[in-house]
């Protein structure tokens, strides 16, 4: 701090009559000095105090708030909250934001709200919270780049911005809503204990700026932490410790009231519709269909419903789900550095789901060339074909569990498995059925001869419809149970008012492409040209209804976080 003091240059002579040492401006040295310290900036007052080793005035209010000694093997640093001395004056959120120097609208510090008791005895009670620098965090299993550490010696589980591709996977894991994705620059950021100052012996802005001092830093044992989320003994309202076990801990005299729960339970809004995954998923599970529709109607019969026009077909198929993959592109904050993204491979999803499509195009392009690749004199053995046929239908099989598997890992409801699975099985099959549709209708209109399977390919597409419409419109029966508290039923609320309008679109056009127009194929008797523009209608009806389901499951989901969060 000394360096930045400036220290000026004088030219002293000496009086000839009164032998007093003055400057040019014959001021005495002692006038001088007392001149220049009355013109010192702060920064060189404190600099001063410091180098006069005069310690800082409220260094003994910070000293105390964190621990004396590091942490020891088996501990770590967690935050420590007294409800009873919380105000909610959220002081220590705008620390926080002016510290680390977030954007206008970004906070990795909230102030909530948990209510209840009853009339008699009404019961409200403030809650500051921010990250809790989890035991097993979710935001650092799923990130495909490996842009989370969780530092070996003081447990703070800190952000690489320079690793981050800007996925957003961490925001959807976290179950208490801490990473926070800039728009700005590309990334993800958030808390990190203002671990810099930690490490200088000194507490994190949050800390030092509460009036109150109800937030301090402390050690905890992971074992007692592994034990408290067993036993969910966290804070009321929010989601279950267990999954990735909240170090923070919070203290109060009195037991909460067993019916506290947060303010804004009840509140619900719309996500984000994140439309690039939209278009990705939506895509990718038309060409996976595409691909094994057509290889189970191989098993199923000695013909080639396909014929002539197969080249076509499966080059188409395999450009969709070209297409679809590099639309995720358009999802990442840095798509420059998405060659990153298979680092995390042990633990993320999402790394698994890029390496399992990755091998799919690399099987479905080679499948699509040997039809091609005969034109130009270059013939590959019917073995090597069969190969690549079968294992670009089971590495795209294994492409949308994995995708599956993305969003059941978040522990959202209106993502849980019973869901997420029948959802996404579905529409690769009712995709890959009316892409089929259009491929056989192609071949008859190309050859001239009847289409093939037309009726039994029409028919499973109405049943197929039918079957998943009627699994969706499921989630409107939690409008009829009186549990309103429960996410489900925020998400079906969701879906009859501020998403009412793609609702009631996504049912009428998988009625229309899925059930009527299917059944006009199959009850008229119509020519080759009527029954191509059909079966493109189905598809085209088809792939919009699947659309605009695809775009409700990321709207309508209702997210988890902490009470007064920010998540939508």
């Amino acid at each position: 701090m000394g360096g930045l003091i400036q220290v000026k240059a004088i030219k002293l002579i000496k009086n000839a009559h009164t032998g007093q040492t003055v400057d040019a401006d014959g001021r005495a040295l002692i006038d001088f000095f007392l001149k220049d310290q009355q013109t010192l900036t702060a920064v060189e007052r404190f600099s001063r105090s410091h180098d006069a080793h005069t310690p800082p005035l409220q260094e003994k209010y910070y000293r105390d708030l964190i621990p004396l000694t590091k942490p020891a093997p088996g501990e770590q640093y967690a935050f420590e909250v007294d409800l009873d001395a919380c105000t909610g004056c959220k002081a220590c959120v705008t620390a926080c934001h002016s510290m680390n120097g977030l954007d206008e609208d970004e906070v990795w510090r909230t102030v909530g709200l948990l209510q209840g008791g009853n009339d008699s005895a009404p019961f409200f009670q403030m809650v500051t919270s921010a990250c809790h620098h989890c035991a097993h965090p979710a935001c650092m299993d799923g990130c495909p780049v490996k842009a989370y550490a969780k530092d070996e010696f003081t447990g703070i589980v800190r952000h690489l911005d320079d690793q981050c591709i800007g996925c957003q996977y961490c925001v959807l894991k976290c179950p208490y809503d801490v990473p926070k994705y800039s728009p700005k620059r590309g990334i993800v950021r958030k808390c990190d204990m203002c671990s810099n100052r930690l490490a200088a012996d000194e507490a994190p802005a949050c800390v030092q700026a509460c009036p109150s001092t109800a937030i301090k830093i402390t050690l905890v044992k992971l074992d007692d932490v592994a034990e408290r989320a067993i036993n969910n003994d966290f804070l009321p309202g929010t989601p279950d410790a267990d999954y990735t076990q909240p170090t923070t801990r919070y203290k109060k005299k009195n037991a909460l009231p067993y019916n506290a729960i947060p303010a804004d339970l009840h509140r619900a809004a719309p996500e984000p519709s994140h439309m690039p995954l939209v278009v990705m998923l939506v895509l990718t599970q038309l060409s996976v269909g595409a691909f094994t529709i057509d290889w189970l109607m191989s098993l199923l019969t000695a013909s080639d419903p396909l014929g002539s026009v197969r080249g076509v077909s499966m080059a188409a198929a395999f450009g969709i789900g070209f297409l679809g993959l590099n639309c995720a592109l358009l999802h990442l904050g840095r798509p420059l550095y998405a060659f990153r993204a298979v680092l995390g491979f042990r633990t993320s999803w999402m790394s698994r789901e890029i390496v399992a499509f990755g091998a799919y195009l690399g099987a479905s392009s080679g499948y699509a060339a040997s039809f091609w690749l005969p034109k130009i004199g270059i013939e590959i053995p019917p073995g090597i074909v069969g190969i690549l046929r079968v294992f670009t239908v089971m590495t795209g099989l294994l492409g949308v569990f994995c995708s599956m598997m993305i969003y059941i890992d978040t522990r959202r409801e209106f993502w849980r498995t019973s869901f997420t699975a029948v959802k996404f099985g579905l529409s690769t099959v009712l995709l890959g059925l009316a892409g089929c549709l259009i491929f056989v209708s192609l071949q008859a209109y190309h050859s001239g001869s009847p289409a093939a399977y037309l009726p039994q390919l029409s028919g499973a597409i109405m049943g197929v419809a039918l079957i998943k419409m009627a699994h969706e419109s499921a989630i409107f029966n939690r409008l009829r149970k009186f549990a309103p508290l429960h996410p489900l039923r925020k998400s079906a609320l969701l879906m009859v008012r501020e998403l009412a309008v793609p609702t009631k679109l996504r049912f009428l056009l998988g009625i229309l492409g899925g059930v009527i127009l299917p059944v006009v194929t199959l009850a008229f008797s119509v020519d080759h040209g009527t029954t191509l523009l059909l079966a493109s209608a189905v598809g085209a009806l088809t792939l919009a209804a699947e659309g605009l389901e695809r775009y409700l499951f990321f709207r309508a989901v209702v997210a988890l976080k902490m009470p007064g969060g920010q998540a939508a």
